[in-house]
Protein backbone atom coordinates (compact mmCIF):
# COMPACT_ATOMS: atom_id res chain seq x y z
CA UNK A 1 0.00 0.00 0.00
CA UNK A 2 1.03 3.45 -1.04
CA UNK A 3 -0.09 7.23 -0.38
CA UNK A 4 0.67 9.05 -3.39
CA UNK A 5 0.90 13.32 -2.80
CA UNK A 6 -2.85 14.26 -2.87
CA UNK A 7 -3.47 11.47 0.29
CA UNK A 8 -5.24 8.92 -1.78
CA UNK A 9 -4.46 5.23 -0.80
CA UNK A 10 -4.08 2.72 -3.19
CA UNK A 11 -4.65 -0.87 -2.28
CA UNK A 12 -3.12 -3.46 -4.14
CA UNK A 13 -6.50 -5.48 -5.12
CA UNK A 14 -7.66 -1.61 -6.94
CA UNK A 15 -6.81 -0.49 -10.51
CA UNK A 16 -5.43 3.06 -9.98
CA UNK A 17 -5.13 3.31 -13.80
CA UNK A 18 -8.88 3.04 -14.12
CA UNK A 19 -9.60 5.50 -11.29
CA UNK A 20 -7.88 7.73 -14.01
CA UNK A 21 -5.26 8.76 -10.86
CA UNK A 22 -2.26 7.72 -12.94
CA UNK A 23 -1.43 5.07 -16.08
CA UNK A 24 0.77 2.46 -15.08
CA UNK A 25 4.57 2.17 -16.75
CA UNK A 26 5.09 -0.77 -19.01
CA UNK A 27 8.28 -1.84 -17.40
CA UNK A 28 11.33 -3.22 -19.58
CA UNK A 29 13.65 -4.52 -17.78
CA UNK A 30 17.39 -4.89 -20.44
CA UNK A 31 20.31 -6.73 -19.14
CA UNK A 32 23.68 -5.28 -20.96
CA UNK A 33 26.17 -7.54 -21.49
CA UNK A 34 29.20 -5.69 -19.45
CA UNK A 35 31.76 -8.23 -20.26
CA UNK A 36 31.46 -8.22 -24.10
CA UNK A 37 31.51 -4.13 -23.79
CA UNK A 38 34.99 -4.89 -21.84
CA UNK A 39 36.28 -7.04 -24.47
CA UNK A 40 35.26 -4.31 -27.21
CA UNK A 41 36.94 -1.48 -25.00
CA UNK A 42 39.93 -3.76 -24.46
CA UNK A 43 40.45 -5.27 -28.38
CA UNK A 44 40.45 -1.21 -29.07
CA UNK A 45 43.11 -0.35 -26.65
CA UNK A 46 45.33 -3.44 -27.88
CA UNK A 47 44.50 -2.06 -31.92
CA UNK A 48 45.59 1.59 -31.45
CA UNK A 49 48.92 2.80 -30.33
CA UNK A 50 48.45 4.75 -27.36
CA UNK A 51 44.95 4.15 -26.04
CA UNK A 52 45.16 4.64 -22.19
CA UNK A 53 41.72 4.84 -21.03
CA UNK A 54 37.88 4.01 -22.10
CA UNK A 55 34.76 4.91 -21.05
CA UNK A 56 31.31 4.23 -22.47
CA UNK A 57 28.35 6.36 -20.88
CA UNK A 58 24.71 7.12 -21.58
CA UNK A 59 23.92 9.95 -23.36
CA UNK A 60 23.12 11.89 -20.26
CA UNK A 61 26.95 11.08 -18.71
CA UNK A 62 26.18 8.13 -16.78
CA UNK A 63 28.94 6.31 -17.16
CA UNK A 64 28.06 2.50 -18.53
CA UNK A 65 31.45 0.94 -17.98
CA UNK A 66 34.80 1.58 -18.33
CA UNK A 67 38.30 0.46 -18.99
CA UNK A 68 40.78 3.46 -16.92
CA UNK A 69 43.56 3.94 -14.75
CA UNK A 70 42.66 4.85 -11.18
CA UNK A 71 43.07 7.93 -11.28
CA UNK A 72 40.29 8.28 -13.87
CA UNK A 73 37.10 9.49 -12.56
CA UNK A 74 34.43 7.91 -15.19
CA UNK A 75 31.78 9.61 -14.02
CA UNK A 76 33.50 13.03 -14.11
CA UNK A 77 34.65 12.21 -17.63
CA UNK A 78 31.51 10.94 -18.82
CA UNK A 79 29.95 14.12 -17.12
CA UNK A 80 32.72 16.35 -19.59
CA UNK A 81 31.92 14.34 -22.76
CA UNK A 82 28.00 14.31 -22.58
CA UNK A 83 28.40 18.58 -22.27
CA UNK A 84 31.16 17.64 -25.35
CA UNK A 85 29.11 15.94 -27.36
CA UNK A 86 26.30 17.74 -26.75
CA UNK A 87 27.99 21.19 -27.72
CA UNK A 88 29.06 19.38 -30.44
CA UNK A 89 25.69 18.15 -32.05
CA UNK A 90 24.27 21.56 -31.40
CA UNK A 91 27.25 22.99 -33.88
CA UNK A 92 26.59 20.08 -36.41
CA UNK A 93 23.29 20.99 -36.70
CA UNK A 94 23.66 24.90 -36.93
CA UNK A 95 26.19 24.81 -39.55
CA UNK A 96 24.00 22.35 -41.61
CA UNK A 97 27.42 19.94 -41.43
CA UNK A 98 25.28 16.50 -41.10
CA UNK A 99 24.99 13.97 -37.79
CA UNK A 100 27.95 14.37 -35.40
CA UNK A 101 30.26 11.47 -35.02
CA UNK A 102 32.91 12.35 -32.67
CA UNK A 103 35.08 15.01 -31.73
CA UNK A 104 38.58 15.13 -30.41
CA UNK A 105 40.16 17.22 -27.59
CA UNK A 106 43.92 17.20 -28.58
CA UNK A 107 45.66 18.92 -25.44
CA UNK A 108 49.66 18.98 -24.64
CA UNK A 109 49.69 15.59 -23.15
CA UNK A 110 47.53 13.71 -25.25
CA UNK A 111 44.10 13.28 -26.69
CA UNK A 112 40.51 12.84 -25.27
CA UNK A 113 37.89 11.47 -28.35
CA UNK A 114 34.16 11.63 -27.62
CA UNK A 115 31.84 8.80 -30.31
CA UNK A 116 28.41 9.38 -30.64
CA UNK A 117 26.91 5.76 -30.26
CA UNK A 118 22.86 6.64 -31.90
CA UNK A 119 21.58 8.94 -29.49
CA UNK A 120 21.79 6.67 -26.42
CA UNK A 121 25.38 6.66 -25.52
CA UNK A 122 28.66 7.70 -26.28
CA UNK A 123 32.08 6.50 -25.91
CA UNK A 124 35.11 8.29 -24.78
CA UNK A 125 38.82 7.06 -25.94
CA UNK A 126 41.86 8.66 -23.89
CA UNK A 127 45.71 9.21 -25.11
CA UNK A 128 48.85 10.22 -24.82
CA UNK A 129 51.28 12.05 -26.98
CA UNK A 130 51.78 8.92 -29.14
CA UNK A 131 48.18 8.21 -29.91
CA UNK A 132 47.71 7.19 -33.38
CA UNK A 133 44.72 9.50 -34.22
CA UNK A 134 44.16 8.45 -37.84
CA UNK A 135 43.79 4.64 -36.68
CA UNK A 136 41.40 5.03 -33.94
CA UNK A 137 39.30 7.16 -36.72
CA UNK A 138 39.53 4.30 -38.44
CA UNK A 139 38.98 1.38 -35.87
CA UNK A 140 36.31 3.41 -33.99
CA UNK A 141 33.57 3.06 -36.25
CA UNK A 142 33.05 -1.00 -36.54
CA UNK A 143 33.72 -0.64 -32.62
CA UNK A 144 30.91 1.81 -32.55
CA UNK A 145 28.68 -0.41 -34.11
CA UNK A 146 29.38 -3.50 -32.23
CA UNK A 147 28.70 -1.91 -29.01
CA UNK A 148 25.63 -0.01 -30.28
CA UNK A 149 24.34 -3.63 -30.90
CA UNK A 150 25.26 -5.06 -27.82
CA UNK A 151 23.40 -2.08 -25.91
CA UNK A 152 20.21 -2.49 -27.76
CA UNK A 153 20.25 -6.45 -27.53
Amino acid sequence: MGTNPGGTVHRGRENPAKSGLFMPLKQEVRVVDFDALIVELRTLRDNVAGVTDTVIAAVDGIPIVADAAKSIDPAEVSALAAANLGIARQAAEVTGKGTLRQTVVFSSDGYMAVYAIDRMALMVIMGDRELNVGRLLFECRPVIDRISSILTA
